[in-house]
């Protein structure tokens, strides 16, 4: 089955409203075009880096504003519409970086909480501690769809392989990574590691992005991306600023993949032999 799938980049600032306003302009721009999938980036609803702030604007899933437009246009427009990611206030005062799935006629099909945590020291100084904050995830998730099998993924997820494995042998077609990479580490790895995890799947992988310089401080990578089973780049954004990334999934390219390499089937079992050199020879 072929469809239209979307990727919207934003450049999220600290106002859940302006950025439900700028979410909902850009989702019927693409549902105009005619997709009928669409993903919207990693924290949609803001980025702020001050906690106090945050805090202030943090609210639960009834009473997010993202969750509700989400919903109010998956149906009006009669798409799926994927929410990257927004914060979401949860129990014991910590926040679920949560993905949410609707449906056509506006119902929630299911969410997905990020499940590995940003906590690096890169160069320059520049240093993340998501798990000071957010309570991560424990459970991968696959939403099977009239168009394909749908696995989730957010951001920093996409450096655990073992996650995008999961979920192609539990029939996933179609790998996400809606995210709000560094400009640092997205300059080195972003595009990489997506067409690494499209073609070690053999599943198309549809990541969204965030994309320059946000009103908190921080600079996003952008060039939100569409790639196929084969590892061939479909459509890509620029650096900065909102795009709409559009492309035909042809869902039957999967198969295609998988059958001329089906590394999914060939996986064996093995176990791991640690070696010691006891006499600690050293070669000349």
């Amino acid at each position: 089955m072929a469809f239209k799938a979307a990727a919207i980049q934003m450049c999220s600032g600290v106002d859940p409203e302006k950025n439900a306003a700028d979410m909902a302009r850009l989702v019927r721009e693409a549902a105009a075009q005619g997709a009928v999938y669409i993903q919207t980036p990693e924290m949609t609803g803001f980025l702020q880096r001050d906690r106090k702030a945050m805090r202030a604007v943090l609210r639960d899933e009834a009473g997010d504003i993202i969750v509700s437009t989400a919903r109010s246009l998956a149906s009006e427009l009669g798409i799926h519409l994927h929410v990257g990611s927004t914060a979401i206030a949860v129990e014991g005062g910590k926040i679920a970086n949560r993905a949410f799935l609707f449906a056509p006629s506006g119902r929630q099909i299911c969410t997905y909480d990020k499940i590995h945590m940003f906590d690096v020291d890169l160069d320059n100084g520049e240093s993340w501690r998501e798990s000071s904050a957010y309570e991560p995830g424990s459970e991968a998730r696959v939403a099977d769809l009239p168009f394909g099998k749908l696995g989730f993924a957010i951001c920093y997820d996409v450096r655990f392989p073992q996650l995008f494995r999961t979920e192609a042998l539990a029939g996933a077609e179609i790998l996400t990574v809606p995210a709000a990479f560094t400009r640092q580490t997205g300059e080195a790895h972003w595009e990489i590691l997506l067409r690494a995890r499209a073609i070690e799947n053999g599943a198309f992988v549809i990541a969204a992005a965030q994309g320059g310089v946000h009103e908190d401080g921080r600079e996003t990578f952008g060039h939100s991306m569409i790639v196929d089973p084969w590892g061939r780049l479909l459509a890509s954004a620029g650096g900065t600023g909102e795009g709409i990334v559009l492309a035909e999934i042809d869902i039957a390219a999967v198969a295609a993949a998988r059958g001329k390499i089906p590394n999914l089937k060939n996986a064996r079992e093995f176990s791991l032999d640690a070696v010691t050199d006891a006499a600690g020879e050293v070669a000349a």
